[in-house]
């Protein structure tokens, strides 16, 4: 991702250092006014209620704004600064926070042995490196209100704030405040808002007082204090979100006597993603985490019974508990889309693009909010960090006068603590054909490990620019890997995902650092006989 330096690092602004420590002075108040209304009143308090902060001038117009504050927003500011490094960008965002990535929140943040983790959101990477979730410090982005004067142009971030309007003919937005700015050009890079289940939304505020809908950084901080008072939390959802918290918190079930429950309707743990065998297998691994898993579970109700939660099963099993996490997917933020005049795809949400990934001329959508037209696997909407990254540079590029197609294919990975994980590509549906070769694992085949070669601790930072330049497939004497016998373990593999007997789809399964030629095959859309001889390529069979 390349994400801790921006354009061509960190830019000395002397003339406006003090402007600069009154700007982060003032980002660290309005981030903690924030958080004491969430601690107030369990999440529930309306906007406006802080106390009053010094009101920032905000310039009536910007050359390159963006709309949203995560990782794709970065993502297109860091790419347009890249070619234009005079630009002058606003990130406007409805987060409190600067801009910072989201994966460490349901993986490393919760294996600190770091007291006050929580403050300092920093976190030592599988390979042992410290960093902190942040891509810059404040110190880095230019003032609000320098940004049409300061030399050499920046980015500025303006936290709290949220576009409510947007006027795609006179290239204006209005935010809650009535604040209106012009553009140039714009991006759109909302995101998404975790999804509820409609029996919980059904069952009232004193359910909901105990509910976590798990995205930000002030999910992680509620959800880690918590875990520390209660004796039982469960946790509603099967997929990546819902068995990486699982896992984190079945570390605790071990050492604090937390009861931890994971209940979803598949049949297993990443049921809709991985092949019905490595499903089961995933399932047993998060079980010896210390987690009570119970597949096949759908909620038909939620109450509040004494003074714990009653989950009730459609099936008649109930589950008695004190905290409920919600991990059942996203809805992109797509309210923009009626004042803007903008198309909302029917089938998978998002707003309507092209492969370029315009909406419209001078505007351009990237991230989990973008339905995007990719060249080699059709129409397409992604919620994964590698993707922000990836599309948000795209669009960044784009916005400066690439007139670049979506073609660079996205990965993203899942880690179940530091010994199980894997990386994917493509479209990876258990609904799908799927072939997998597998083989015996060693010491290094872990995602600790994988951190420790590359140096990093989020995988995409040195795979997302790969792709092997040429994949030749021939004839080895090399062994021959075999898919484990029944009772064997699944200590690494390769999934192939097909579609018309064409590789659409790559699961590399405790292999890291492969992505690349993942990548290349993907890109390639050719028919293969024999696909144990493309596992070959990911040299699973080395020692």
């Amino acid at each position: 991702m390349g994400l801790s330096t921006l354009g061509a690092g960190a830019y000395a602004y002397k003339t406006i250092q003090e402007s600069k420590e009154r700007y982060a002075s003032r980002l660290a108040m309005t981030a903690r006014q924030s958080q004491g209304q969430e601690s107030s009143a369990s999440g529930a308090a309306p906007q406006g209620t802080a106390a009053p902060v010094t009101p920032i001038k905000v310039p009536s117009h910007v050359p390159f704004l963006l709309i949203g504050g995560g990782t794709a927003a970065f993502a297109a500011a860091r790419s347009i600064r890249a070619r234009d490094p005079g630009a002058r960008v606003l990130i406007v965002s409805e987060d409190p926070a600067l801009p910072y990535m989201r994966p460490p929140l349901s993986k490393e943040l919760w294996f600190s042995d770091d007291p006050n983790v929580t403050e300092t959101l920093r976190f030592k990477q599988w390979n042992g490196k410290e960093r902190s979730i942040y891509f810059q410090p404040p110190s880095f982005y230019v003032p609000v209100e320098d940004l049409p004067c300061v030399e050499n142009g920046g980015v500025a971030v303006l936290p709290g704030k949220k576009v409510v309007h947007m006027d795609v003919r006179g290239n204006t937005v209005k935010l809650n405040d009535g604040t209106q700015i012009s553009y140039d050009k714009c991006l759109i890079a909302t995101g998404g808002s975790p999804r509820n289940l409609p029996a919980i939304e059904r069952a009232g505020k004193e359910v909901q007082k105990r509910l976590t809908l798990f995205r930000k950084i002030e999910d992680f901080q509620r959800l880690e204090k918590i875990s520390r008072e209660v004796k039982s939390i469960t946790i509603i959802g099967g997929g990546f979100l819902g068995s990486e918290l699982a896992c984190a918190l079945g570390r605790r079930a071990r050492t604090r006597g937390l009861e931890v429950i994971q209940l979803f309707p598949e049949n297993g743990n990443m049921g809709k993603v991985l092949p019905e065998y490595l499903s089961n297998w995933t399932t047993e691994k998060v079980r010896r985490e210390g987690v009570n898993v119970l597949p096949n579970a759908v909620v038909k109700s939620v109450s509040v019974c004494g003074n714990r939660l009653l989950i009730q099963l459609k099936d008649g099993r109930k589950v008695e508990t004190d905290h409920i996490v919600a991990a059942v997917g996203l809805e992109p933020n797509v309210e923009l889309a009626k004042s803007a005049g903008l198309e909302v795809d029917s089938d998978f949400g998002g707003f309507r693009v092209n492969a370029e990934l315009q909406a419209r001329s001078n505007i351009w959508v990237a991230g989990d909010a973008a339905c995007f037209y990719d060249i080699k696997l059709g129409r397409r909407r992604v919620e994964h960090h590698d993707h922000a990254v990836v599309s948000g540079r795209l669009a960044g590029e784009n916005m400066t006068g690439a007139a670049k197609p979506y073609w660079h294919q996205s990965m993203f990975w899942s880690d179940l603590g530091p010994n199980v994980g894997y990386e994917a590509i493509g479209l990876v549906d258990s609904s799908l054909p799927t072939v997998g070769v597998f083989a015996k694992a060693t010491a290094k085949d872990t995602p600790k490990c994988a951190t420790e070669l590359s140096g990093t601790g989020i995988r995409s930072e040195s795979e997302t620019e790969a792709e092997a330049s040429e994949v030749q497939i021939s004839q080895s004497s090399s062994p021959m890997p075999q898919v484990p016998k029944q009772g064997e373990d699944y200590g690494k593999g390769v999934i192939f995902y097909l579609r018309d007997k064409v590789v659409v789809g790559i699961v590399l399964w405790n292999i890291f650092n492969r992505m690349p030629i993942a990548r290349k095959i993907i890109k390639d859309g050719e028919e293969h006989e024999d696909l144990n001889e493309v596992a070959k390529l990911f040299n699973i069979h080395e020692d």
